[in-house]
C-alpha cells in the first residue's frame, strides 16, 4: 500500500507538471497515458498480492496436512502402547494368581507348623527325574535338609528374593540329589522373575525342564519361561514354549493355563 501511494503521488505530480507545460490536448493525452500506466502498475501489484496470498494458503494447508499425519501416527502409537500395557497387566496378574495358588498348596497350616513330607512340593521324584550323573535312587529328605529348604522358601514368601536365591543355591550345593532339588531350582527361577531378571529366570527354569522333566515343576517352569519371554516382548518364542508345554504335558494344570494364554495372544 505504501508503494502504491508513492506511485500515485508521483504520477499525480507528473500530471500537474505536464498540464502546465503543454496545451489541453497534449495534457489530456499525457494524463490518459499516465492513467493507463497506473492501472497496469495496480494490476501488477494486485497479481503479486494474490500470488503471495495463494502461496501462504498453500503453505498453511501443507502444514495442517503434515500435522494431521503426525497426529494419526501418535494416535496409532498410543493405541499400540495401550494394548501392550493391558497385555502386560494381564500377564502379571495371571502370574501372581498362579503363584498365589501354588503358595497356598505348599503353605503350612500355620507359621509354626513345618511343611509336611506329604506335600505335593515335597513328594519323592521318580528315578528318571534325578540329575544326570546322580545315583538312580533319590536320597531321603532328613530334618536338616527340610529345615534348610523351608528357610529358603520362607525368604521367598517374605519378598526377600535375593536372599531366597542365595539360600536355595546353597541348598542345591549341599543337597544336589535331593527330592527337593526341582522345587529349589524352580523357586530360584520365580525369584529371578520377581526381580524382573527375565534372562536369569528363563535360564534357571530351563534347568528344571532339562534336569527334572518328570517333576511336577517342569510344566510350571515352562509356563514361567513363556511369561518371562512375553515380558521381554519375545512373543513368537513364548508361543512356541506354550505349544510345547501343551504337547509335552497335556494333562497338567499348566497346560490349561497355556491354552488360555495362547488364546489371548492371537
Amino acid at each position: 500500500m505504501f508503494v502504491r501511494a508513492s506511485i500515485l503521488l508521483f504520477l499525480f505530480s507528473c500530471n500537474v507538471s505536464f498540464a502546465g507545460l503543454f496545451d489541453d490536448a497534449q495534457a489530456r493525452e499525457q494524463i490518459e497515458l499516465l492513467n493507463k500506466q497506473i492501472q497496469e502498475v495496480e494490476a501488477r501489484i494486485g497479481s503479486m498480492e494474490e500470488t503471495l496470498k495463494n502461496q501462504a494458503i498453500l503453505e498453511l494447508y501443507s502444514q495442517i496436512e503434515a500435522f494431521k499425519i503426525e497426529l494419526g501416527k501418535l494416535h496409532g502409537q498410543i493405541e499400540i502402547l495401550s494394548e501392550e500395557n493391558k497385555l502386560l497387566k494381564k500377564q502379571q496378574k495371571d502370574f501372581y494368581i498362579d503363584l498365589d495358588g501354588r503358595l497356598r498348596q505348599v503353605e503350612p497350616a500355620s507359621r509354626d507348623t513345618p511343611i509336611s513330607l506329604d506335600s505335593p512340593l515335597h513328594a519323592p521324584l521318580p528315578a528318571t527325574a534325578v540329575t544326570a550323573g546322580a545315583s538312580p535312587v533319590a536320597q531321603p529328605t532328613d530334618m536338616s535338609e527340610r529345615d534348610t529348604y523351608n528357610t529358603s522358601y520362607n525368604l521367598f514368601k517374605e519378598g526377600d528374593y535375593s536372599g531366597a536365591i542365595a539360600q536355595f543355591e546353597n541348598f542345591l550345593k549341599r543337597y544336589p540329589t535331593s527330592n527337593l532339588a526341582p522345587g529349589a531350582t524352580y523357586w530360584i527361577g520365580n525369584a529371578y522373575y520377581a526381580l524382573r531378571d527375565f534372562k536369569a529366570a528363563i535360564s534357571t527354569q530351563q534347568k528344571v525342564v532339562e534336569h527334572y522333566p518328570n517333576s511336577s515343576k517342569a510344566p510350571d517352569a515352562m509356563l514361567n519361561i513363556a511369561s518371562s519371554q512375553l515380558e521381554m516382548a519375545e512373543v513368537p518364542a513364548a508361543k512356541k514354549i506354550l505349544q510345547n508345554l501343551i504337547t509335552k504335558y497335556p494333562n497338567s494344570e499348566a497346560a490349561e493355563k497355556a491354552k488360555r494364554r495362547l488364546a489371548s495372544l492371537k
